[in-house]
């Protein structure tokens, strides 16, 4: 491989298909994971994350020589930060990770070089970073570009939208904003849109918390039909027939490295200032208890009914459908609190997405169905949609198997 004109710190569900893109594109990325296994994946041409058109894009671009990975960064001309932004406390957005992207390259940049931060930060994150570089190489100031420019991609569809999608960047001046869109400009086909770095960091966490709040109206609408004995995908579906009206589908929560973590980087910030963007999180964790809670109910009822334990399957652990991302997965709740209540009842954990599971025994949808006296559905995979149910089951529908209209 070539001297890397890219280098890329993070190798995860965002990290690893920038890089292949960039890689397709016939530029060197220099590829950095704290994890070796991961490194040793990819560099056999192999992923470890499941994601449509990423396994043949990884395996060209290494057998090109155009993508390689390591544990530590290399020079290069553009270093891009793409690694997790955790909580830590109570609900406080964990900027470390990015810190310690930031130091690992700050002894490599030279000046002319471009400095880019997508991972999901607090506002004001990319400022504090530029102040970090300079602190310790006071001789590049004001001669490095440096930005910030969020990822807006559905897991399932990266590959795609990473080319197709329009991207917000900002920078810390105009240069800077100009010299990442130029950047970018090389691998994406959607629009650009320029802006400064704060209005960048927060257009990310807005659009994660738009779609929070409106989800949880829609599961806020399924607690109050289950009370009211009316069928909230019926009414769902009468309502969005009004053109103004469009209500999203309710779940058993909201999960993913996004939507359900983003809106707390605002809230921790300005706490009095976000009472809706709050109160959507607080509705949504709800609903995952909920749905356990119904769960527990219909087991002491089919107990009480029948003089025995009820067999009980519990179908998908993902965050959303058809994806093998576990990440802030209210179904993974879900199956954590019910079995936590678990007296001699059998359980069979679903999840046709991944292999196997360090904490759960998983067992094929299939036969989880033919030997379950209760089913709960948590994520609405393809696979759970053709099931025939005999009418003797007991059937928790909280994704909207069945009763979508």
């Amino acid at each position: 491989m070539d001297k890397p004109e890219v280098v890329m710190v993070g190798l995860g569900y965002i990290g690893l298909p920038t890089a292949a893109l960039i890689a397709q594109n016939k530029t060197y990325v220099h590829g950095v994971d704290i994890n070796p296994q991961v490194v040793e994946t990819i560099n056999a041409g192999k992923i470890h994350i499941i994601e449509p058109e990423l396994d043949d894009a990884v395996a060209q671009a290494v057998k090109g020589g155009f993508l390689k990975a390591s544990t530590q960064p290399v020079g290069a001309n553009t270093y891009l930060i793409v690694v997790p932004t955790p909580f830590k406390n109570k609900n406080e957005p964990d900027i470390s990770f990015v810190e310690a992207a930031t130091e690992a390259v700050i002894p490599l940049l030279k000046e002319g070089d471009l400095y880019i931060i997508e991972s999901t930060s607090p506002i004001g994150t990319t400022e504090k970073m530029m102040q970090l570089i300079y602190s310790e190489r006071p001789e590049l100031e004001e001669k490095l570009y440096i930005a910030y420019c969020p990822e807006r991609v559905l897991p399932g569809n990266v590959m795609h939208e990473l080319v197709y999608n329009d991207r917000v960047i900002g920078g810390v001046d105009e240069k800077s904003t100009q010299k990442a869109i130029a950047f970018y400009r090389q691998f994406i086909k959607g629009d650009l849109h320029k802006t400064n770095a704060r209005t960048a960091e927060m257009c990310k966490l807005v659009e994660n918390s738009s779609r929070d709040v409106q989800i949880a109206f829609a599961n806020e609408l399924s607690l109050i039909c289950d009370k009211a004995d009316i069928n909230v995908w019926e009414l769902i579906n009468l309502a969005n027939k009004h053109p103004r009206v469009n209500i999203l589908q309710p779940g058993c929560g909201v999960g993913g490295h996004c939507i359900a973590v983003d809106p707390y980087f605002i809230v921790a910030d300005y706490p009095m200032e976000s009472q809706i963007i709050g109160k959507a999180r607080e509705i949504n964790n709800y609903k995952s208890f909920w749905c356990a809670e119904k769960i527990q109910t219909a087991k002491l009822g089919f107990e009480l009914e029948h003089g025995r334990k009820p067999n009980i399957a519990l179908m998908g652990l993902a965050f959303k459908p058809n994806i093998d991302d576990l990440r802030e997965s209210p179904a993974k709740y879900i199956a954590q609190k019910v079995l936590q209540n678990a007296n001699n009842e059998e359980y069979f954990i679903v999840e046709p997405n991944i292999k196997e599971h360090k904490v759960f025994k998983l067992t094929d949808y299939k036969k989880a169905v033919s030997r379950a006296d209760i089913i709960a559905f948590l994520v609405a995979h393809d696979e759970f949609k053709g099931l025939t149910l005999s009418n003797d089951k007991i059937v928790l529908d909280f994704c909207g198997i069945e009763k979508k209209i």
